[in-house]
């Protein structure tokens, strides 16, 4: 449920509503606002009763029942989009962000490189994995510690803020201390001890769609973080496994306009793991743009041929340096577009 209180009700008036909902055995997630307070209603009881106990308290103005399965990350909860700040940079506003770096962190000359490459041709955050679910148990499994001590050294070098996946919930903390935006690979989309472990930190969450996951289980997963306590999401599309194998996934570059019109959180679209081919990232990037996501996360290497993992799939810095001129009038008229959907929306 959601309830929205009179404009300036006071806090007296607030904590009156809070304790009838605890009557009725919900519990509060969340309250927001400045002049007008919204409450948010978690559990499992008697709505109808609740909604008209409530909606009688003369201070309340409304109370509406959420109709989809996942409640605080729905366009019903919050209509608007959320902004999340990341190292100074806002993912979902007016900003398109751009999100590169290699797959793993390899050593401290490689992720220098890199961080310094992808910050002059304007990229805003560092990808680099220091912990690296692998395919096969013989693969490089990444630096771990010593890799987020080498992406903190970049950040300090370059500015970047440092996004890097956690793969367990014992590693939260440690990565936490480390990264500015914790990242959850497809693998662990439905890792539902390391979600709820993820709701308890104050970090922005990267949730990848899982290889075989619906939009809404998608949803539900961002769900298991916001109800948990962490209201900063991020969701990434990255391909589905389907019965095509000419690309390494398949985009499903539609999702991103559905996942808009269904929830507030931001979107972005990471082209090298959808196709696998560095070939075919321009392409794609341009098609996200184009089609509403609030940014990229892209892998560059400055050497792929190189690189001890992904190197198929990732741009040489001069390749990433050419992507990003080439993005710049699509970038120009999203910006315009979100002007005008902001003028539209007052």
């Amino acid at each position: 449920m959601i309830i929205s209180m009179k404009r300036h009700a006071s806090k007296e008036q607030i904590q009156q509503v809070c304790d009838r909902i605890g009557d009725f055995g919900y519990k509060i997630h969340a309250i927001e606002g400045e002049e007008r307070v919204v409450i948010g209603v978690v559990g499992v009881g008697d709505v109808t009763a609740c909604l008209e106990s409530v909606e009688a308290m003369p201070q309340v103005e409304t109370a509406v029942r959420i109709s989809a399965p996942y409640k605080f990350v729905s366009k019903e909860f919050r209509p608007g989009k959320s902004v999340i700040t990341v190292n100074g940079c806002e993912i979902g506003g007016d900003e398109f962000i751009v999100m590169a770096g290699p797959c793993s962190v390899e050593s401290e000359t490689q992720i220098m490189a890199a961080a310094e490459g992808v910050a002059a041709s304007g990229a805003k955050l560092l990808r680099g994995g220091a912990f690296k679910p692998r395919t096969s148990p013989y693969d490089f499994q990444g630096l771990e510690t010593e890799g987020l001590k080498l992406l903190a050294k970049a950040k300090k070098a370059t500015g970047l803020g440092i996004i890097t996946e956690v793969m367990s919930d014992r590693d939260v903390e440690l990565v936490a201390e480390y990264a500015d935006v914790l990242q959850i690979g497809a693998r662990n989309m439905q890792n539902f001890a390391l979600l709820k472990s993820l709701g308890k930190v104050t970090r922005p969450i990267l949730l990848k769609r899982g290889m075989s996951s619906t939009i809404k289980e998608l949803l539900m997963s961002a769900e298991y973080i916001v109800a948990h306590g962490n209201p900063n999401v991020i969701l990434c599309e990255r391909g589905i496994r389907t019965y095509e194998t000419y690309t390494r996934n398949t985009c499903d570059i539609v999702a991103i306009p559905a996942l808009n019109e269904l929830t507030h959180l931001p979107v972005i679209l990471d082209p090298s793991h959808a196709t696998g081919k560095r070939s075919l990232i321009p392409a794609l990037s341009r098609a996200g743009v184009a089609i509403g996501a609030d940014g990229l996360i892209i892998e560059v290497h400055p050497q792929p041929e190189k690189a001890v993992s992904d190197g198929a799939q990732s741009l040489d810095l001069n390749q990433f340096q050419k992507l990003m001129t080439e993005l710049k009038p699509y970038i120009q008229l999203w910006q315009q577009s979100r002007v005008t959907e902001a003028a539209a929306a007052v």
